[in-house]
C-alpha cells in the first residue's frame, strides 16, 4: 500500500507525484542538510511530511497552480517545524531506573568491606592503628590536624604512611586467597 493508494480518485494525484518526486528528494535533501541548528532533520521525514501534506491538499483544494513553489514552501515549512518541535524536545530521564551504586547488594558489600578494613587496621602494629584510623576518619582532616593530634611532625606522616600502607597490604594478602593459575603451568 502507497500514499497514491489513499489519494482523492482521478489521474491527477499520480501524475503530480511522479512529477514532483525529484523535486521534493532534492529540496528535502537541501533543508536537511542545511540545518544549522544541529537538530538532526531527516530527508525521508520531511519528504514523507510533504508527501502527506500534498495529499491532503489534493482531498481538500485540488492540486496547486505552481506545484514547483509549492514543495519547496512545504519543505521549508515542515524544516521549520521540526526544528521548532527539537528545540523544545527534552530528553526523557527515566526517574523509576534503581541506580546501580545505591542498591541493596552493593551497600551490603561496601559495608562488609569497610568492616574488614577497619579490622585490619585495628590489628596494625604500634602507630600505625592509629595513624590509618586518623586517615580513615569521615572528617577527613588535613595532615596538620593529624600531625597535631598523634603529637607527630607533618613531614614524618608521608612516609610512615608508606610503611603502615605496606604493612597492611601484606596482612590483607595473607588472609584474601591468590587466585588461581590460569592456562598453562610450566
Amino acid at each position: 500500500m502507497t500514499l497514491l493508494d489513499h489519494a482523492p480518485a482521478g489521474p491527477a494525484p499520480a501524475s503530480i507525484v511522479s512529477a514532483l518526486y525529484p523535486l521534493v528528494s532534492a529540496e528535502a535533501m537541501a533543508e536537511a542538510t542545511a540545518s544549522v541548528t544541529g537538530a538532526a532533520i531527516e530527508p525521508a521525514d520531511l519528504e514523507q511530511a510533504v508527501w502527506l501534506r500534498l495529499l491532503e491538499r489534493l482531498a481538500g483544494e485540488g492540486p496547486p497552480v505552481d506545484p514547483a513553489r509549492w514543495v519547496r514552501n512545504a519543505v521549508r515549512g515542515e524544516a521549520r517545524r521540526a526544528r521548532r518541535t527539537a528545540r523544545h524536545e527534552r530528553p526523557y530521564r527515566d526517574e523509576t531506573a534503581a541506580d546501580p551504586a545505591g542498591c541493596p547488594e552493593r551497600l551490603a558489600v561496601g559495608a562488609d568491606e569497610r568492616r574488614a578494613l577497619r579490622a585490619a587496621v585495628d590489628r596494625l602494629p604500634g602507630r600505625c592503628a592509629r595513624l590509618m584510623a586518623a586517615l580513615l576518619a569521615p572528617s577527613d582532616p588535613t595532615y596538620r590536624e593529624i600531625a597535631g593530634k598523634l603529637g607527630m611532625s607533618q613531614g614524618s606522616l608521608g612516609p610512615i604512611r608508606s610503611r603502615c600502607l605496606g604493612c597492611l597490604r601484606r596482612m590483607l594478602a595473607a588472609e584474601v586467597a591468590a587466585p588461581e593459575l590460569r592456562g598453562k603451568e610450566r
